[in-house]
C-alpha cells in the first residue's frame, strides 16, 4: 500500500512512495501532525539519482521493522533536495556545522516548530565498531525525547543561535584600514590565485586529494585570470596552465565516459579515474562552458571536441521532447544478474570486449587499459561491485598508442572513434541508469549559457543556437507566470505513472533566478534577440523584489514568506553550482552596463555584501572573483550595427565571440524594434548606424565610439587596445 509520497511529482519522492514508512511530504500537514502527536519529525533529504540515499533506502527504509519503529516514534518525512534547495541548505548547513561532514542522504531529527537537535548522514542498518546502526538511534532519540526533552529541545535552539551567530561572524569584513575595492579586490584575486597555485596536484592536475571534484567555478576564475593578464604573462600563462591541464587530465580519466559522452560527478580518487557514477545536468553545463573558454584561450581544438563531446551526450540523453534538459542519470544500474549497482552500465569485461571488438580489441585495450582481471584496485572498490570490470581511461598519448601496435597517429584516432561508438552502441542493449526526467529551472538556465557559447565559439550551423531558443522557450512558456513575473522551480512531464505533471506548485529560488538570467543575457548575445534581454530584465525585478537583503545587500536563497523555513540564508560558497549572488553579482553588472538605472550599483552592494567572506576566504567565491573585472569601471562595449542575419554582421560577431580577454558587453544596434528598445535606457546607441547600410562595428568607452569598422581583422586589432584598470587583477 502506497503512502502519502504517491501523489507527489518527484521522481525521488515516488521512488519511497511504496515503502512501509509512512513518509509524509514536507509541508504543514507534517508539521501539524507532529505538533497535535507531540512526535519529533524524522528528516530524510536526497535526490533520485543519489547512490547512498538508495543504499539506505534499501537497508532500512524497506525494511518493516526499522520502519514500525519510525511510524511509531516519529513523524517521517522526504524532501528532493532539488526540489526544494532551501530545505535542504539549512539541515545541511546544521549537520555540517555539529558532525564536520555533509552529503546525502541527509538524516535530521526536527522539534515539531522544525529545529535540529540530531543529524547525520547515512546510517547503516547494524551497529558497526565505533558506529550505531540506525535502529539503536531511533531508539535512543526516542527515549530522549520522551525522557530528556527539555535538553533535546535546547539543543536545537543552541544550534541555532550558534548557527547564526557564525553566519553574522562571517559577514563582517576583517578589521583593519578601510580600502576601497579596486585595492581589496586585487588583494582577493591574488590570494585566489596563489591557493589555486598551493593546492594544485601537479600529477593529475585539479586541486587537492581524494575525493576529486571538477569545480568548475574554480576553473572559470582561472581562466579569467588569464584573460585579464595575458595568455603571455607569467601570471596568465600560469592560470591558463593550471586550467588546462585539469580539463586534459579529467578528459583521460574515468570520470570521463568515453563511449556515451560526458562527465560524471566526481572521482573518488585523486587521480581522476574511479567516478562516482551519477550525471549530473548542472556539471555537463558548466564543464561544457570551462571547455569553450578554453578553446577561446589557447585555440586549440581539443577543448572544442570535450564541449561537443559533452554537448551530444545531452542532447541524446538529457533532452527531452520538448527541448529542455532532465536532471541526471543515476549511479546504479542492473547488472548482468539484474541486481542494481554503482557503474554497471559503464563497467566492461575483457572477454566481453573482445567478442564485440574482436581484431581490433588489443587497440582499445592498450589505450585505455584493459586488464583480464579488471582494471579496478581493491582500494577504490570496497563494495567489490567492480570487481573483474574495466573502466575505460586512457593510460597514455595516442601517439604512443600507435607507436606500441605500429599504426599510423591518425588511422589510429579515426579507429578508436569508431570502436567507441561501436561500444556505445553496444551499450544500448544494458539496463540504463535510472533517469531523473524533472526539469529544472537552475540548471536549465546553465545549459541555456553553454549552447549560447557554443554557438559563438564553435562552427554549429546554427544547431546550438537553435537548441538553446527551444530551452528559453520552455522555460517561458511551461515554468514562468507572465502576469506575475514568477519563474517556478520543476517541471514534470505527465504519464501514466504520474498523471499529476507539469509545472511543480513550488516558486523557483534565487539561483534559479540567477541562472536563467544568466543564460538569457548569454542567448542574447549570440543571436541578438531583443525578447530575451527583455525577459531578463523583468526576471531581475522579480529576483530583487524576492530575494534582495536590502539592508546587507545580496541575495537570500528563498523568499521571505516561507514560514518553514527556520533560517533565511545567503550562500557565500562557489561549489558544484555557483552561489545565487555569485551569479547575480555579474548579471547585474552586465544588465547595468546595457541598460543603466541602478543594476550596475547592486551588482557592486552584492559583492561588497560577501566581502567577510571573499576578504577571508577569496578561493571560497571563485565564480564571484569574476564579477569583480566589470565592478571596478564601467566595461568597454562593442555595438554591432546592421542586420544580424547578414553574413557581414555574423563574420564581425564571430570575430567578436573568438577574442580572449577583458570582458566586452555586446549589443546590437539593428535598426528596428531591439535597438529602439535599447536606446530607450541608454539614449547613446540611438544614433549608431550601419556607414552605407554595411555591418559595422563601433568599440565604445564611456558612451564614447571609435570610428566604426566593417573588416573583422581591424575589429581584432581594437579589441586588443588595453582597457580600464582591470588589468591590475
Amino acid at each position: 500500500m502506497s503512502n502519502a509520497l504517491a501523489a507527489e511529482k518527484s521522481p525521488y519522492l515516488l521512488q519511497h512512495a511504496d515503502q512501509p514508512v509512512e513518509w509524509l511530504p514536507w509541508g504543514e500537514a507534517a508539521f501539524a501532525r507532529a505538533r497535535a502527536e507531540d512526535r519529533p519529525i524524522f528528516l530524510s533529504i536526497g535526490y533520485s539519482t543519489c547512490h547512498w540515499c538508495h543504499v539506505m533506502a534499501h537497508e532500512s527504509f524497506d525494511d518493516p521493522e526499522i520502519a514500525a519503529l519510525l511510524n511509531a516514534n516519529f513523524i517521517p518525512v522526504k524532501v528532493d533536495r532539488e526540489e526544494r534547495p532551501d530545505v535542504d541548505r539549512v539541515y545541511m548547513t546544521y549537520v555540517q556545522a555539529v558532525t564536520g561532514r555533509g552529503g546525502w542522504p541527509l538524516s535530521v531529527w526536527l522539534t515539531p516548530d522544525l529545529k535540529p537537535f540530531y543529524g547525520g548522514t547515512y546510517f547503516p542498518p547494524k551497529d558497526l565498531p565505533a558506529r550505531p546502526g540506525f535502529p539503536r538511534v531511533l531508539e535512543a532519540l526516542s527515549k530522549g525525547w520522551r525522557q530528556d526533552r527539555v535538553n533535546l529541545l535546547a539543543e536545537g535552539d543552541r544550534a541555532l543561535a550558534a548557527i547564526r551567530s557564525h553566519i553574522a561572524t562571517e559577514s563582517v569584513p576583517p578589521e583593519g584600514e578601510e580600502k576601497p575595492l579596486f585595492e581589496r579586490a586585487g588583494s582577493a584575486f591574488d590570494a585566489a590565485f596563489r591557493h589555486a597555485v598551493e593546492s594544485f596536484d601537479p600529477e593529475h592536475g585539479g586541486f587537492g586529494g581524494a575525493p576529486k571534484f571538477p569545480r568548475p567555478a574554480q576553473l572559470a576564475f582561472l581562466l579569467r585570470a588569464a584573460a585579464l593578464q595575458g595568455t603571455t604573462s607569467e601570471a596568465g600563462t600560469e592560470a591558463l596552465r593550471l586550467a588546462t591541464t585539469t580539463l586534459q587530465a579529467m578528459a583521460r580519466g574515468g570520470i570521463h565516459d568515453h563511449v556515451g559522452g560526458g562527465y560524471h560527478r566526481y572521482s573518488v580518487d585523486g587521480a581522476w579515474f574511479v567516478p562516482h557514477f551519477e550525471k549530473m545536468l548542472y556539471d555537463q553545463a558548466q564543464i561544457a562552458v570551462v571547455c569553450l573558454e578554453a578553446r577561446r584561450a589557447t585555440g586549440d581544438e581539443r577543448y572544442a571536441w570535450m564541449a561537443r563531446d559533452i554537448l551530444g551526450y545531452v542532447e541524446r540523453d538529457l533532452t527531452s521532447p520538448s527541448g529542455a534538459c532532465f536532471t541526471a542519470e543515476d549511479a546504479d544500474s542492473a547488472d548482468a544478474e539484474g541486481h542494481l549497482t554503482e557503474g554497471a552500465f559503464y563497467l566492461w569485461g575483457a572477454a566481453q570486449l573482445r567478442r564485440l571488438l574482436g581484431p581490433d580489441f588489443p587497440l582499445l585495450a592498450a589505450h585505455f587499459g584493459v586488464q583480464d582481471e579488471g582494471n579496478v584496485p581493491a582500494e577504490l572498490d570496497p563494495q567489490g561491485e567492480f570487481k573483474g570490470g574495466n573502466l575505460l581511461a586512457q593510460v597514455q598519448p595516442l601517439a604512443a598508442t600507435a607507436a606500441q601496435l605500429q599504426l599510423d597517429p591518425g588511422a589510429a584516432n579515426d579507429r578508436l572513434i569508431l570502436l567507441l561508438e561501436h561500444l556505445r552502441e553496444a551499450r544500448r542493449a544494458r539496463p540504463r541508469p535510472h533517469l531523473d526526467d524533472k526539469i529544472l529551472a537552475g540548471p536549465n538556465g546553465l545549459m541555456l549559457s553553454a549552447l549560447a557559447l557554443a554557438h559563438r565559439t564553435l562552427d554549429d550551423g546554427g544547431r546550438y543556437l537553435a537548441a538553446a531558443r527551444r530551452i528559453a522557450d520552455f522555460l517561458q512558456r511551461e515554468m514562468h507566470d507572465e502576469a506575475t513575473a514568477t519563474l517556478y522551480r520543476v517541471w514534470r512531464a505527465p504519464a501514466l505513472a504520474d498523471p499529476c505533471g507539469g509545472r511543480g506548485s513550488t516558486p523557483a529560488f534565487a539561483e534559479d533566478y540567477a541562472a536563467v538570467i544568466q543564460g538569457l543575457l548569454d542567448l542574447y548575445e549570440a543571436g541578438f534577440e531583443i525578447r530575451w534581454l527583455q525577459w531578463a530584465e523583468r526576471l531581475q525585478r522579480r529576483m530583487d523584489a524576492l530575494f534582495w537583503d536590502e539592508a546587507a545587500g545580496g541575495y537570500f536563497n528563498s523568499a521571505a514568506d516561507d514560514p518553514s523555513l527556520v533560517l533565511r540564508l545567503k550562500e557565500d560558497y562557489d561549489g558544484a553550482e555557483p552561489a545565487p549572488s555569485s551569479i547575480a553579482a555579474l548579471n547585474l553588472l552586465r544588465l547595468g552596463a546595457l541598460l543603466g538605472g541602478d543594476l550596475r550599483e547592486r551588482g557592486r552592494r552584492t559583492i561588497e555584501a560577501f566581502r567577510g567572506r571573499w576578504e577571508r576566504a577569496p578561493h571560497a567565491l571563485p565564480q564571484l572573483l569574476c564579477a569583480f573585472e566589470l565592478a571596478l569601471e564601467a566595461p568597454r562595449h562593442v555595438v554591432l550595427a546592421g542586420d544580424p542575419d547578414s553574413s557581414a554582421f555574423r563574420a564581425l560577431a564571430a570575430e567578436l565571440a573568438g577574442s580572449f580577454g577583458p570582458r566586452c558587453i555586446v549589443l546590437a544596434a539593428d535598426g528596428g524594434e531591439g535597438q529602439r528598445w535599447l536606446a530607450a535606457r541608454s539614449p547613446w546607441l540611438a544614433e549608431l548606424r550601419p556607414p552605407g547600410g554595411r555591418p559595422a562595428a563601433f568599440v565604445c568607452d564611456e558612451e564614447r565610439c571609435l570610428p566604426p569598422v566593417e573588416d573583422p581583422g581591424a575589429l581584432r586589432d581594437l579589441l586588443a587596445t588595453p582597457h580600464g584598470r582591470s588589468e591590475a587583477l
